[in-house]
């Protein structure tokens, strides 16, 4: 793609979140405020609805952003890694609106209770809808990270997120925690549910035997009359963060090389317009954007950036958009191309957040949602104990909703030391909300999620800490597996995360005494990824912490985070006190 002068004014003016402040619209009715925030105006003559990571969250939740999403080396004070004010200025959101909720932690209490919750699908529906009627031939693609995440997903191994998905009209998905259904039940997904509907694409998923496709690697779709290629790229690093086992017959990877290959093809045959539906993460697809011609955009997921700005890239060929569109059905993105001369000349992006209280539920949808839910209602609403504080997940190294799951893990089990995954997806709570089952297993729900106790010598648990660090600091994108640093309870570390490898973690100490290398620690944990694990008599990691929440009296107390000692990497506009 080249694009002409008017670039450097796309990125800073045209890139932001929505055509009107919603300052102006802060004391008007729903409706009112709704076409300020969600009547743009169409642009071009080829344009793609992009959601991601919704994580089975089909209905309205709350969300808290990262107060920590560090950047090092050249990543440093650039998207994605910046957080509170640092974002909104390049977004140039003012504090306090709309945006500015949806986008940061700031003032996140507050700005909850007045804009209210986000998300939810009978009212992505609604916006859906209204951005294709003003878009004939609009396509609706799905970054992955759809059929898990939820209660009900997990009990209806996934259905309710598919049939779901094919209402909403999404066109193209590509995945990631889909493949923790297993190889069977994704195929019969995409061979029977999506057949004629959705297209499932992935050109870096190969066979282990012959290397051939798994999956198809693009489709092409003509939009109005522009023949577009979209290529799918899943989750690199699968077989490595999830279990093995689980696609034992696949084999997955960045494959850059590939991805050229694929590009070229998808040119030679007429595409004018080339888009990356990505679960890298947002790091790799700017890497992958800087050495892989042709594509004109990528539109991200996997590390749950909202993106209210288009990051643009140059390469030998030209110069490739990239975005990324949050988490949780929380925003939609929105892009639109001009084609002139057989190719892209001009773009605008919009980041729209969804805001339930301003989009009217879909009727169909919401009927939909209604009827999966119906046989669960009960159990996903009983009430376990009442927060007195915010409990999230967002966060490189802890958040309250995990450092709940390391309190129960370690008391429950009697451990010294607990390990919680840095997960992203989860939902949020406000002071005085109930903690219910939904809640819980939302934090929690996947297909192995066994609750562990473990005796690991202190230089295992080094090695567990430096490990996990390196996945999410390495300078390197490519390898860089996304998610956050692996939370850790009752014991107390420094960490460099500009150190080498192997050299970042550093003053392990428990009960105030230095970890010793040989000693042995029990040590709590959840969601094993070893095969063995599923056969060896494991507590539910939910059986567990409804347990401890059942001991709590019926109220849960504000959460004391355990977070690390940061050295070297501060200040940093990747992170808020």
């Amino acid at each position: 793609m080249n694009l002409t002068k008017r670039e450097f004014v796309q990125v800073l003016g045209a890139g932001t979140m929505a055509g009107l402040g919603m300052g102006a619209y802060a004391d008007a009715d729903a409706a009112t405020a709704s076409n300020g925030l969600y009547d743009i105006g169409r642009f071009g003559t080829v344009s793609f609805l992009h959601m991601t990571d919704c994580h089975a969250q089909l209905k309205p939740i709350y969300f808290r952003e990262p107060n920590v999403n560090l950047g090092i080396g050249s990543m440093k004070g650039n998207l994605p890694h910046l957080v509170g004010e640092h974002l909104l200025k390049t977004a140039n959101v003012r504090p306090g609106t709309a945006q500015a909720y949806a986008l940061s932690c700031l003032d996140f209490e507050k700005a909850a209770r007045r804009y209210g919750k986000v998300g939810g699908f009978a009212h992505l529906a609604t916006l859906v809808k209204r951005l294709k009627a003003s878009r004939p031939g609009a396509l609706l693609l799905d970054g992955g990270d759809t059929w898990q995440g939820s209660a009900t997903s997990l009990w209806t191994n996934g259905q309710d997120m598919v049939d779901a998905c094919k209402l909403l009209g999404v066109d193209v998905m590509t995945g990631h925690w889909e493949f923790t259904y297993g190889m069977e039940r994704v195929k019969e997904i995409i061979e029977k549910d999506f057949a004629g509907k959705v297209d499932f694409v992935a050109q870096n998923v190969k066979t282990n035997d012959f290397g051939d496709p798994v999956f198809k690697p693009y489709v092409m779709r003509e939009i109005n009359g522009v023949p577009c290629a979209i290529i799918g790229q899943a989750f690199p690093y699968t077989p490595i963060a999830n279990p093995r086992y689980m696609v034992a017959d696949w084999a997955f990877g960045i494959q850059e090389e590939n991805m050229q290959t694929t590009v070229d093809e998808a040119r030679g045959k007429g595409a004018q317009v080339v888009v990356l539906l990505s679960h890298n993460g947002m790091d790799v697809d700017l890497k992958m954007a800087s050495r892989v011609s042709g594509i004109d955009a990528i539109l991200g997921g996997h590390t749950h950036d909202g993106m209210p700005v288009a990051s643009i890239v140059s390469n030998r060929g030209g110069k490739t958009i990239v975005t990324n569109a949050g988490s949780n059905s929380k925003f939609l993105g929105v892009l639109d191309f001009e084609i002139k001369d057989n190719k892209v000349s001009d773009f605008r992006y919009k980041l729209l957040p969804v805001f339930a209280n301003m989009l009217p539920a879909d009727k169909d949808m919401d009927a939909l949602i209604s009827k999966v839910r119906a046989p669960y209602e009960a159990k996903l609403a009983e009430k376990l104990a009442i927060t007195e504080g915010t409990l999230y997940r967002r966060g490189n190294f802890n958040g309250t909703g995990d450092q709940l799951l390391l309190d129960a893990l370690m008391q429950v089990q009697g451990a010294d030391i607990g390990f919680s995954p840095g997960f992203r997806w989860g939902t949020s709570l406000l002071p005085g909300q109930a903690i219910t089952r939904e809640w819980l297993m939302d934090m929690t729900a996947t297909t192995y999620s066994y609750a562990t106790l473990t005796e690991m010598t202190g230089a295992t648990i080094k090695t567990v800490l430096e490990d996990v660090c390196d996945n999410l600091f390495n300078p390197d994108p490519y390898y860089q597996q996304g998610g956050d640093m692996v939370r850790v309870g009752g014991m107390q570390y420094s960490c460099n995360p500009l150190a080498a490898m192997g050299q970042r973690i550093d003053d392990m100490r428990l009960n105030g005494k230095l970890i010793e290398a040989d000693k042995k620690y029990k040590v709590a944990g959840w969601a094993p990824v070893a095969e063995e694990a599923k056969s060896a008599g494991h507590k539910l990691v939910w059986d567990v912490a409804e347990q401890w929440l059942q001991a709590t009296g019926g109220k849960v107390s504000q959460r004391h985070l355990n977070t690390p000692k940061l050295k070297g990497v501060l200040p940093n506009p990747g992170f808020l006190g």
